[in-house]
């Protein structure tokens, strides 16, 4: 008997984790991003009040800006990746001349170079082409 209800609740765990892997992913809210790069800044930089207040504001307007843009090219139906990745780009750029005015040289260059690459979503290891 023990070893039915111990089998039953090993099938359960393993049908459940296969029903999250089908399609679990979901994208997080502006608000969450931006309090992920809030806390990254302000541990990398310990910056004041006003100016952690003007990267959010920078950040918000960012991700709203791209979410848009996303929404608009799937509406539309495109499939266009490259399309897609020039347009993100140019807002990071975008982003990234803000930013300039409210960090330092040496701060900007520590967020393009650590912090940045560190925010992007990690895909897992899929087979290329895929």
């Amino acid at each position: 008997m023990k070893k039915q209800i111990v089998l039953m609740a090993i099938a359960a765990v393993v049908s459940i984790s296969a029903a999250n892997a089908q399609g679990g992913f979901q994208r997080r809210t502006v608000e969450e991003r931006v309090k992920s790069v809030h806390e990254k800044m302000d541990s990398a930089f310990k910056l004041d009040a006003v100016k952690l207040a003007q990267v959010d504001s920078i950040f918000t307007a960012s991700y709203k800006a791209t979410d848009a843009a996303r929404e608009e090219m799937m509406a539309s139906g495109s499939q266009d990746r490259d399309a897609m990745r020039a347009k993100m780009q140019e807002f990071a750029a975008a982003r990234n001349e803000k930013l300039k005015a409210v960090l330092t040289a040496d701060q900007m260059k520590t967020w393009t170079d650590t912090i940045e690459p560190s925010m992007r979503p990690q895909r897992g290891n899929r087979p290329q082409g895929q």
